[in-house]
């Protein structure tokens, strides 16, 4: 079950699905998800699912991160993205076969050790990570050509928004209750906004912890 073929079929589920952007695909099939969940679940890691990491946390659904790195890609080449919300480390993973430099920030420090434990083994060059709150961005390494966020508020935090750079692109479930997928791309007159799919992502949180 976590062999490289239980991987790529995965991927071809996911290709059914509409993702188009090979790029991902190829992250995606690259990345070993059951190195990010627990052993008893590993079994589990390449079903179209969100499993839980512990925390009162989740790893997303493969569909769900292969539609916003594409949507947040959109078919350009990324240099410096931002990822809001660690967890385990998956994602970081995927994003970091996409971009040339990925920051990920975490507000749960022990959360943030099981993804550096988690990451360890794969030796990934172009990934830092960051303990701190997400809504308020990196503002250290910013501009980013690419944010993702893997937590729902009501709205995206403002800082993010002014960490993004001109042509930039952001992903971000936003809602309480009922929650929609939100593009948003930085333009030289300010910013535009796309609604998209419904989804189903943990409450975005302030502060550290």
């Amino acid at each position: 079950m976590t062999s490289q073929r239980t991987r790529m079929r995965m991927v071809e589920r996911l290709r059914e699905k509409g993702v188009k952007d090979e790029t991902v695909l190829a992250a995606m099939a690259h990345v070993p998800r059951h190195l990010f969940v627990e052993e008893a679940l590993a079994h589990r890691a390449y079903e179209d699912t969100a499993l839980p990491i512990g925390f009162e946390q989740t790893i997303s659904q493969p569909f769900v991160v292969a539609l916003m790195l594409q949507l947040m890609r959109g078919d350009r080449s990324l240099g410096r993205v931002l990822e809001v919300g660690t967890g385990c480390g998956y994602q970081a993973a995927v994003l970091s076969a996409v971009a040339k430099e990925v920051y990920s920030i975490e507000r749960i420090a022990q959360l943030l050790e099981k993804a550096r434990a988690n990451l360890r083994p794969l030796r990934i060059p172009n990934l830092r990570l960051a303990y701190g709150d997400g809504a308020k961005g990196l503002l250290d390494a910013a501009p980013f050509d690419g944010i993702i966020l893997a937590a729902a508020g009501a709205e995206v935090p403002k800082p993010l928004l002014e960490q993004l750079a001109p042509g930039g692109r952001l992903i971000a479930p936003v809602g309480i209750g009922e929650q929609e997928l939100v593009l948003v791309e930085r333009t030289p007159k300010g910013y535009t906004e796309q609604r998209l799919s419904a989804v189903k992502f943990v409450p975005l949180r302030e502060g550290k912890q």
